[in-house]
């Protein structure tokens, strides 16, 4: 089997427009989480969100192209563009051929969504934009991606809430090692934050209106963001080759399904999905020394992973970091892997443990050490991202230092 690694990485979301400014973000412990500015934003209850602030697509993008990408297209490939620039790899002849994309998402174009229906509802006409279909499908992100640099390999969207970003890492990771692709562009992206987005979840009653605190004892929700993260994944021996950089070494995946409840999560399901992703990369408990926690801020979720983890580290748990970033840059439900993975790859390069902020009362049953408040520095030689989502479905990515 091929071993992959991690050559390039780019982002857009509500802690830095590029990979440098959110890491510097997470290393300072800053939250991105404020108030909401979006229209009609007083008719909501969740006021509250992790927006992309300031950002203008125009200066990103022409008329023509802004009439096809919807905003999470739009997101994804600016960090497509600094993920790819950071590779060096140029996408032509049989190196085209035999490299794709692979992209998360849980709602595609959400705001054209929104917008049209304002458009036909609201405002009572007849005709929407004839590339409302193109702009709002799940697949949109991906395929602009594949056309503007060239990826003529495997490409498809993942959809599967929370987790479709480490699912469709998981894929592309899969296509490197059995030797379906050279070098894949992988990640995911999100831009729920608009009137209907955010008013859809409401009805979930698991939203937070004041703050994001997983782990603490007085968390009461998760709280939205938006943005993308891209990665490009290539086979070792071709990154060697050509004497890239490489950021880390993935190392390991797996997936589980809880079939169980639409909701509530399991702690087999993310046990089993933990504990496979240890067995895929060959990895000892011992060795891992941070994850990066799905960690929502809800009730439930928050003390089911720290089951789970107890269950599969033993004693090795008391000696884990485990911290969410959510409490930082939101959660962007299908992009959210993809940010977190930053915090990971961060982690092994340069010794920085991402902190869980807004943590503020011990809760017996998340009893972890969940890096509250502060970032740490602390050499990991592996790590793991855990993606648990709404239908059951885990996805546990485990890395490597280079």
């Amino acid at each position: 089997m091929n071993r992959v690694v991690i050559t390039g990485a780019g982002t857009v979301n509500a802690l830095g427009g590029n990979v440098a400014e959110t890491l510097a973000a997470m290393a300072a412990g800053r939250c991105g989480i404020g108030s909401l500015e979006i229209r009609d934003v007083d008719r909501l209850s969740v006021r509250i969100g992790a927006q992309v602030r300031g950002f203008e697509p125009e200066k990103h993008f022409n008329r023509q192209q802004i009439s096809l990408y919807d905003r999470f297209t739009q997101f994804t490939i600016l960090a497509a563009q600094e993920a790819i620039a950071q590779s060096g790899l140029e996408f032509s002849g049989d190196l085209a051929a035999r490299s794709g994309v692979i992209l998360g998402t849980a709602g595609g174009g959400v705001n054209t969504w929104d917008e049209n229906y304002r458009t036909v509802y609201e405002a009572g006409k007849n005709r929407v934009h004839p590339f409302v279909v193109p702009k709002l499908m799940n697949n949109a992100a991906a395929s602009h991606v594949s056309m503007t640099f060239n990826l003529m390999g495997p490409s498809f969207s993942v959809a599967t809430a929370c987790a479709s970003s480490n699912h469709a890492m998981g894929q592309a990771f899969h296509m490197i090692r059995a030797g379906m692709a050279e070098a894949m562009v992988t990640g995911g992206s999100e831009a729920m934050l608009c009137f209907g987005g955010i008013k859809a979840w409401e009805g979930l009653r698991v939203m937070s209106r004041d703050a994001c605190r997983p782990f603490s004892a007085n968390r009461n929700g998760m709280v939205q963001g938006e943005g993308a993260a891209v990665f490009v994944f290539e086979e070792y021996e071709h990154a060697r080759s050509r004497g890239a950089e490489v950021l880390a070494e993935l190392a390991g995946f797996a997936m589980t399904s809880d079939a169980g409840d639409i909701v509530m999560p399991s702690k087999k399901g993310a046990a089993r999905a933990i504990a496979g992703a240890l067995a895929d990369a060959r990895m000892a408990p011992e060795e891992v020394g941070y994850i990066n926690a799905h960690g929502t801020g809800t009730a439930a979720n928050d003390k089911i992973e720290c089951a789970a983890v107890a269950e599969v580290f033993g004693a090795h748990a008391d000696r884990l970091m485990i911290s969410s970033t959510k409490s930082m840059h939101g959660h962007l439900i299908g992009g959210t892997g993809a940010v977190e993975l930053l915090a990971c790859i961060m982690a092994l390069r340069d010794g920085i443990i991402a902190p869980t902020v807004g943590y503020q009362e011990p809760d017996p049953e998340c009893a972890l050490d969940v890096v509250p408040n502060e970032a740490r520095e602390a050499r990991v030689e592996a790590v793991l991202s855990n993606a648990f989502a709404f239908g059951g479905f885990n996805a546990v990515l485990a890395l490597r230092r280079a």
